[in-house]
């Protein structure tokens, strides 16, 4: 028995939600692993964690840093650091092993590591730089290389490189890339903070002389930002760079950005998100960032040492080339009028990325590249829903073989459009380089229809084209803002396909730093000081502050964020309690400017709604925005109640039930009539009345009788928008309608999930019709193919296809997958009276306790159920017939006949619904 209890290695080891960070600003960083134990009703009793300052003595179990001792505890997740002072630069080393239900001990797990930054400006030597390379606020300017030699004469033990940018930069050490990022450091509010990157740079400094340089591109800093101007925070990028090498005698190199650095234009002309990105290769430096490189007509760089900002530790994951598509079928190639070729290939997803090109062409050669998601009814490019974005690279040919990927843009496209005096065997090799911050995916979704396949793959794809630093919006066109309405109506959905803790960690800070001093939330965050944005971003959007920390905190259990963030979300709610003393938030009378009459900004209200946009109404939809605002104010006053419970601010949770009380009942009271109906008989008002818990038990079968009725009426169509899509499939499964949840969900037709995959979509379409048989191409006002809210589906797909689920139980022992709900509702029982359509579901993810599986079968009237649950967790497992069965950790298997005309009973729904 001991000698199998010690080959357990507690693995997957986490620091802060990251894997061995770099550049940490947490003097406390918490710290968590996976126990890896398969045994079944396994649980951990207690751990010990050693923290060492090298890696010999962690080796020799000297935690001269910290040892916890054993420590009696069922926890493995976000246990904060207690041992010794940790300062700027310090790095530690940590293993953990843990402790069984028979008290026998696991063997030592691989050493973890975590490393702080430089935790002041006291730390930083480093002086920003710029060039007077500017443009102006319509007109980009040729990206410079700056450079710096400097040398080494002693044995290097190790190096670290610290770098930000007010723009965005790369950087190369002795010729060779440093960097492993993308568009670093990121987007932020560039008034109230910068992000820095630290590297580790050792196996790239040579004993002697080296070279440090950096490309300096203008990004989000002064670059076009949405459908605005460029220079929106200042003129010109700026560089700051502090490398620190640590020699055998004991002494630190420092070599900073300061006057002593130099600078030349690169061969990239111009670069902007918006824009594109412009190169000319008989203008290439050659080995610029090498020794013996020749400098003599290389100019001084300005230096500003009077340039004040909070440079903040990198929170999120980053942006990382993840993944290489190659075209998945021959070009067209058409000759052109004026001579030479034009190709159109066709990568077969719709990514958001950039291409990377090898070609052949004569010296001076002006190669287009144009990018497109769709192609029109003549085959050619569809470019019109890219509205003013203009989006497009170029390469100038410096003769013989070329090769071309954009540095410093991103594009959002299937198709690429390459142009110019090319011959017919000019390509030698295009790929598009997939650019995302959802590096790996933690769920898997796959069952035996290949049409809800596709979805789950769009809705993967499109996650992975709209998280790019922020939770972006219109990745293609002259948008890209981090938007608030679909980073939390997305939110459960990213949760399930990928571990997203460290980036909404990062994303949180960017909307907390966009929240005005009044306490309003904008729509996007960060919020660009020159657009013409509402301060108040309006129902479904502002409430993010409240509704992203809450998912995050259900998914992974951090209490820190929370924490952080609770005065932000006061602040948003006495905001509204400010400007609507009668609890109807979004009344156009409370709204009505006194003088002028008009009604100031309410909010996207069902933004892109089928009853709006397919009968050409409003794209906010038919539902009223002030039921919209009321039901979301509810919501949210509910929501920061328990939020108030958990971190201990009982006087709060108090206040917040008392504050949704009354303003369920101002909504009843106007949007409730007597007979029990809504005033507004839309589907969202209707799922939304009941999904935020706003009726009463017997208005809740009127409620979801109309609903149906309405469903029935559109046959089986949907009708909903942004704001009701994500919660439609589980409101009707919980009130007992399953059948038409799955009778929507399989709809091939206009609106709905699986019409655009039957037009060939590879990723979720900004609308229902983006694109039909009768009207061709919509609005290209709002006509992105590549947008993640529609894909919220997704989190119907893990948890009711599926089965698995959060637990309704807040409690910190069972919340965050600690105790998990497995439920899962096939098509089987008297509401589906044929066949089922769905056979075969398997699902599974990586929580923070580690892997969960669920997957079931229909085969010979019998239901079978397969599951997995991760050491020290456990389930309840209810199956289709209402049988329910507390089990623990391990595998486990049931099986089930399958009794015509048996469904859950309705007690059985009522009961969960009240406990969740």
């Amino acid at each position: 028995m001991q000698g199998r209890s010690q080959q357990r290695i507690p693995t997957h080891l986490r620091c802060n939600n990251l894997s061995d960070p770099m550049g940490i600003h947490d003097r406390n960083p918490r710290l968590s692993w996976w126990l890896n134990d398969d045994r079944p009703a396994e649980i951990q009793t207690a751990y010990q964690l050693l923290v060492a300052s090298t890696p010999e003595k962690l080796s020799r179990e000297e935690g001269d840093l910290w040892d916890s001792g054993k420590v009696e505890s069922h926890d493995t997740t976000f246990i904060c650091y207690g041992g010794s002072a940790l300062g700027a630069r310090m790095r530690a080393f940590w293993k953990v092993r843990s402790f069984d239900s028979d008290g026998l001990v696991s063997l030592w797990s691989e050493a973890g590591s975590f490393e702080l930054g430089l935790l002041g400006l006291d730390d930083w030597k480093a002086h920003w730089v710029s060039t007077p390379l500017m443009g102006d606020k319509h007109t980009p300017v040729q990206v410079p290389a700056l450079r710096r030699e400097f040398e080494v004469d002693k044995a290097i033990v190790s190096a670290r490189l610290y770098v930000s940018a007010l723009g965005i930069y790369d950087i190369e050490i002795n010729g060779l890339r440093a960097i492993d990022l993308e568009l670093a450091p990121g987007w932020t509010d560039y008034s109230k903070r910068v992000c820095y990157q630290a590297y580790d740079v050792t196996h790239l400094l040579d004993r002697g002389e080296n070279v440090l340089g950096a490309l300096l591109a203008d990004g989000w800093y002064c670059g076009a930002l949405g459908n605005g101007n460029r220079q929106q925070y200042g003129d010109r990028p700026e560089l700051l760079v502090q490398l620190e090498i640590y020699l055998d005698d004991g002494c630190i190199q420092t070599v900073i950005s300061d006057k002593n650095w130099q600078w030349y234009p690169s061969e990239i002309l111009y670069s902007d998100m918006q824009k594109g990105e412009s190169v000319d290769l008989r203008q290439t430096l050659g080995d610029w960032s090498r020794i013996g490189y020749t400098t003599t007509n290389w100019y001084s760089v300005l230096e500003n040492r009077s340039r004040s900002i909070d440079l903040s530790p990198t929170l999120g994951p980053g942006v990382r080339v993840i993944e290489e598509l190659e075209p998945d079928k021959k070009p067209s190639i058409r000759e052109l009028p004026q001579g030479g070729r034009r190709f159109i290939y066709d990568l077969g997803e719709n990514i958001v990325g950039r291409i990377r090109i090898w070609l052949r062409a004569e010296p001076g050669a002006l190669v287009r590249f144009r990018y497109a998601e769709r192609l029109d009814d003549e085959g050619e490019l569809y470019f019109d829903n890219l509205r003013s974005a203009e989006a497009i690279d170029y390469l100038t040919c410096a003769g013989s073989d070329s090769i071309f990927e954009p540095r410093f843009t991103f594009h959002g496209f299937q198709f690429v459009e390459i142009s110019g005096q090319l011959d017919a065997d000019a390509m030698l090799e295009v790929k598009g380089m997939v650019l995302s911050s959802v590096h790996l995916l933690s769920g898997e979704f796959e069952c035996d229809h290949g049409l809800i396949n596709q979805l789950q793959s769009n809705i993967v794809r499109s996650q992975q084209g709209n998280y790019i630093d922020l939770p972006m919006s219109g990745p293609q066109r002259d948008e890209r803002l981090g938007s608030a309405g679909e980073a939390h109506l997305f939110a459960r959905t990213a949760a399930f396909n990928s571990d997203m803790a460290a980036f909404y960690s990062k994303w949180m800070q960017d909307l907390v730093d966009a929240q005005g001093a009044d306490g309003s939330v904008p729509a996007v965050a960060p919020l660009p000081p020159q657009l013409d944005i509402p301060l108040d971003g309006g129902p479904g959007w502002s409430d993010a502050i409240i509704l992203c920390p809450w998912t995050m905190y259900r998914c992974y259990g951090d209490k820190a964020l929370l924490e952080q963030h609770y005065f932000a979300m006061k602040a948003f709610l006495t905001n509204l309690e400010k400007r609507y003393p009668d609890f109807i938030r979004a009344d156009a009378e409370t709204d009505m400017h006194a003088v002028t009459g008009e009604v100031a900004w309410r909010g996207y209200g069902d933004c892109l709604a089928a009853d709006g946009i397919l009968s050409e109404q409003t794209q906010a939809g038919n539902t009223p925005r002030d039921l919209i605002g009321t039901a979301y104010y509810c919501y949210c006053a509910g929501m920061l109640a328990r939020i108030a419970g958990i971190i201990g601010n009982l006087a709060d949770l108090d206040y917040y039930q008392a504050l949704s009380q009354k303003i369920r009942a101002a909504f009843r009271a106007r949007f409730v009539t007597v007979d029990g109906r809504l005033v507004s008989q839309t589907q969202t008002a209707y799922v939304l009345a009941l999904h935020f818990g706003l009726l009463n038990r017997k208005e809740q079968s009127l409620a979801i009788r109309q609903l149906v009725i309405d469903i029935e009426e559109r046959n089986y169509h949907l009708s909903t928008g942004k704001l009701g899509t994500p919660y439609l499939l589980d409101v009707l499964t919980r009130h007992g309608q399953l059948a038409v949840a799955y009778r929507m969900l399989m709809q091939t037709s206009a609106p709905g999930w699986l019409y655009p995959i039957t037009q060939g979509a590879t990723s979720i379409w900004e609308r229902w019709d983006g694109w039909t048989e009768q009207s061709g191409m919509q609005n290209p006002e709002r006509n992105s193919f590549n947008h993640c809210a529609f894909g919220a589906v997704g989190e119907w797909l893990y948890s009711t296809l599926g089965g698995l689920d959060l637990a309704p139980d807040l409690a910190p022992a069972r919340n965050a997958y600690r105790h998990l709900l497995i439920r899962p509702q096939p098509p089987i029982g008297e509401q589906f009276p044929g066949s089922a359509p769905i056979r075969w579901v398997r699902v599974a993810m990586e929580t923070n306790y580690g892997r969960v599986e669920s997957e079931w079968d229909i085969s010979n009237d019998t239901f079978t159920l397969q599951i997995k649950i991760p050491a020290n967790c456990s389930a309840t497992v209810i199956l289709p017939d209402g049988g329910t069965h507390e089990v623990a950790s391990g595998r486990h298997n049931f099986e089930m006949k399958i009794a015509k005309g048996r469904q859950q009973p309705a007690e059985l729904l009522e009961q969960l619904e009240v406990a969740s």
